[in-house]
This record gives C-alpha cells, sequence and structure tokens, in this order.
C-alpha cells in the first residue's frame, strides 16, 4: 500500500530572505551623501581660497611677467625655477631662513621644555603663571615685533639699554656702552624676539606629553632609587622624543614663512632677509610676477614637506595613546 505524497510546503519567507539578493546600494549611497553634504560648503571654500591662488600662483610662474612692461609677457617654462635656484641673493636668502630656523627652533624647545617641568610641579599660582607664560604668543606678531624693536631694543629709550645705565650706576661706571642692538646684531634681534614669541607653543606641547606620562612608572622609578637626573634621561626624554619632534616640525613650519619680524623689525637688512621677504622684494618692488610666484611655489613645496612629517608624527602620538 502506497504512502501518500506530502505537498512540498513553500518556502518560508524567513528562508527565501536568508538567500534573497540584497536591496540595491541607492539608499546607502544617498544615506552616505548626506553625511557628507553639510561638509561641502566648507570644501568649496576652501578650494576656492586656497587651491585656486595656489593653481594661478603656478601659471604665473610659467611666465616671464614684469607688470612695468605687461605686453611683453611670455611663456618660458621652468625658466623660472632656474633663475630662482641659480640667483645668489635667493640662495642667501634660503640660508637665512635655514639658519634663522634652526635657531628659534631649537631655542624654543629648550627654553619650552624648562618651562613645561616648571608647571608639571604643583605650587601656589601655577594658573597664574602658567597664563602670563601663554602670553607672549598671544600677542600679533606685527605687534610683537614692534615691542621688542622700540620698547627694549631701542638704543636711545629702550629698556636693555635703561637696565644698563642703571646697573652701571650701582657699579659706579659713569659711561656705559649703550648698544644698537638690532644695528650690531640684527639677525640675533630678530631670532631673540621670535623665541620669545614661540616658546610658549614648545612649551604647551611638552606640557601636554609630560602630563601624559604614566604617573605608576615615574613612582615605581623612584621606589626603585632613581635619581630625578635619572628619571628625566631615562624615562622622561624617551616619552618626550614624538612631541619634540612635533614641536620642532610645527615650528619650522611657521618659522620658514616668518615676514612679520624681518619685515618690521630690519625691513630685510643687514643680513636678515629671509626666503619670504624676498620674494615680498620681487614681487611688489621689482614687480617680477614670475620669479616671486616661482619662489613661492618652492616655499610651498618646503612647507608641504614639513607638514608630511608633522602629520606623520600626529598619527603616532595618536596610535601610541590608542594604544594604552
Amino acid at each position: 500500500m502506497s504512502t501518500p505524497l506530502k505537498a512540498a510546503s513553500p518556502p518560508s519567507a524567513t528562508g527565501a530572505g536568508r538567500h534573497a539578493a540584497p536591496p540595491p546600494g541607492r539608499p546607502k549611497n544617498l544615506r552616505a551623501w548626506a553625511t557628507r553634504a553639510p561638509l561641502m560648503p566648507a570644501l568649496v571654500f576652501l578650494i576656492v581660497v586656497t587651491q585656486l591662488p595656489f593653481v594661478a600662483t603656478l601659471v604665473i610662474s610659467l611666465f616671464e611677467w614684469n607688470s612695468l612692461y605687461p605686453d611683453a609677457r611670455s611663456f618660458t617654462g621652468l625658466s623660472n625655477y632656474g633663475t630662482v635656484l641659480g640667483d645668489a641673493r635667493l640662495r642667501d636668502s634660503v640660508l637665512t631662513t635655514v639658519v634663522l630656523t634652526v635657531t628659534v627652533v631649537l631655542a624654543s624647545l629648550v627654553l619650552g621644555l624648562a618651562l613645561a617641568l616648571l608647571l608639571d610641579r604643583s605650587f601656589r599660582g601655577r594658573g597664574l603663571v602658567r597664563t602670563m607664560l601663554i602670553a607672549p604668543f598671544l600677542v600679533v606678531p606685527v605687534a610683537a615685533a614692534l615691542l621688542w624693536k622700540h620698547v627694549l631694543f631701542n638704543p636711545e629709550y629702550g629698556l636693555l639699554n635703561g637696565m644698563l645705565n642703571w646697573f652701571g650706576g650701582l657699579l659706579g661706571f659713569e659711561d656705559v656702552i649703550q648698544p644698537d642692538w638690532i644695528s650690531d646684531m640684527p639677525l640675533l634681534a630678530v631670532e631673540t624676539a621670535l623665541v620669545w614669541q614661540w616658546t610658549p607653543f614648545m612649551m604647551l606641547i611638552l606640557l601636554a606629553g609630560l602630563q601624559s606620562r604614566p604617573a605608576e612608572m615615574i613612582e615605581a622609578a623612584r621606589i626603585d632609587g632613581a635619581g630625578a637626573w635619572q628619571i628625566f634621561r631615562y624615562l622622561t626624554l624617551p616619552h618626550l622624543r614624538r612631541y619634540l619632534e612635533l614641536g620642532g616640525l610645527l615650528g619650522s613650519i611657521y618659522i620658514v614663512q616668518n615676514f612679520d619680524a624681518v619685515f618690521t623689525m630690519t625691513s630685510g637688512g643687514l643680513g636678515t632677509a629671509n626666503l619670504p621677504y624676498t620674494i615680498y622684494e620681487t614681487f611688489y618692488r621689482a614687480h617680477e610676477y614670475g620669479l616671486a610666484s616661482a619662489a613661492g611655489v618652492l616655499v610651498v613645496i618646503g612647507s608641504i614637506i614639513l607638514a608630511t612629517f608633522a602629520l606623520r608624527v600626529v598619527s603616532s602620538l595618536f596610535s601610541e595613546e590608542a594604544s594604552r
């Protein structure tokens, strides 16, 4: 006797849905564009303000273009870059820029580290001291340069010469030398003003690094008998290496492009003309738009290289913090 065949049951909705093809990706793409849409105005603004002028500068750098002779404009290709790299005045300005940048960054890092170590300790009035030490970085660069030029370095009524005269009177000297600081040591005067302004920036970065040290590691080192110098040399400095690199790279990016101090204090004279000031003279005084644009493009390329290293250091810092 044959058994009746069972009717095949229809596939369940659950099973059918499990093996069905995924829905089209249009809603997902719409969702992605909806989340990116608020950023589009900022992106368009960034492109218009930064990228289009750079493209225009790049195009102008390929022309021999003097604004005094606008009809004599002609396409010269990369010859302006060869002229810029072969110009002795521009080479001297590059050397001045390197010396200025290295001196200011190293001095700011050393002083910033000393101040960060001071502020890492607990003492009465630390908040007030921190605010006073940060204040120079908040001063407008032109105002800071004018402050050093007239209030401190002026040979007739400057504070430095006034202090020398006062100390000389206390020691019984009648004729005290009153140096003309900017004329006698122009590059050092510019470097001093920049170090005064950029030391707080380095201090803040290094103070953040000091406060991110593991307290247990420092306490264990003290229990094991390590002194203050040993803790600083073998624990603090290795921990601050990334922060020192970050401060040095960011400081280099800004100091390379510094124009205010040189223009305000010396007007590029006495061997203080750095690359931005030389570009300014080429553009506004010699009216050589092509040469000035080529030099500006080279400065931008150098700044991009430094910024790339800075971003790598920042990303490594973030990855280290995330791995803890």
